[in-house]
């Protein structure tokens, strides 16, 4: 059966006669994760957590809808790694002004941005966009940020750790590799103290900092560990679908 809160699935006979409080419009990349994941991984990720965290919304009551997954992210620091597919900033800006002109002249004025990729960068787009569209409310959530996930994990890491390679050993386990060719993860850190703290930043050259494009250690993956992980993701993420469905954004500040 279609769900009816995930657009690509659902149909115009069901559509005329809805009205959405909420559209989620999950957002990836396409680049390599370690030797042993799919460059899909934060496709498969972000889509999971979107349309299982909308069926928990929906199944409350809350009038979300699920956009299908923009599958590309902005990869400028792995130029150089084979495939890897980019979207600069700007064209990212492109792309959400016209959806948000869909959603805002249709009369659905949330949008959020689940976020699944950390090139990914929505603060200053949000900034812009906002003005462009006062009558719209346009946020965005970062998943691997929101758990503490020392609580879930042995080694957490950074890309294509122990994390995301359990994750996708629970959502897609067909597409992870045999342990035996999974790479260390290892990562070489800046030189400069600073970078290093973190108060000061400057990109990443992915392929001098990672020999096998995963930042992390993925040892102590397993299916078990991202299953948890996820319905804790899901669980909390579809709390906030509901939260921001059910707000009146014009009285938000107490």
């Amino acid at each position: 059966m279609p769900r009816p809160y995930v657009l690509a699935e659902t149909n115009w006979k069901h559509l005329k006669d809805e009205s959405f409080e909420l559209a989620i419009l999950p957002w990836s990349a396409t680049e390599a994760h370690n030797y042993h994941l799919p460059y899909s991984s934060d496709t498969i990720e972000g889509t999971a957590i979107a349309e299982e965290s909308a069926k928990i919304a929906w199944e409350q009551g809350a009038k979300v809808v699920v956009l299908p997954t923009i599958l590309f992210g902005v990869n400028t620091g792995q130029s150089d790694i084979y495939l890897y597919m980019n979207l600069n900033p700007s064209t990212q800006f492109a792309i959400l002004k016209d959806l948000i002109t869909v959603l805002d002249r249709q009369g659905v004025h949330k949008l959020m941005i689940l976020n699944s990729h950390g090139g990914n960068n929505w603060k200053s787009i949000i900034r812009e966009l906002s003005l462009l569209f006062p009558s719209m409310f346009i946020c965005f959530t970062f998943w691997p940020a929101m758990l503490d996930r020392n609580q879930y994990f042995d080694i957490p890491g950074d890309h294509a750790d122990e994390m995301e390679t359990s994750l996708i050993m629970h959502l897609a386990p067909e597409l992870v590799l045999p342990k035996k060719d999974w790479g260390s993860g290892a990562e070489k850190k800046n030189k400069i103290k600073a970078f290093r703290e973190g108060w000061a930043w400057t990109e990443r050259p992915w392929s001098k900092i990672s020999e096998d494009t995963g930042v992390g250690d993925p040892s102590q993956a397993t299916k078990e560990k991202g299953e948890r992980f996820f319905t804790a993701i899901c669980e909390k993420m579809g709390q906030l679908f509901i939260d921001i469905a059910q707000a009146n954004v014009e009285n938000l500040y107490d």
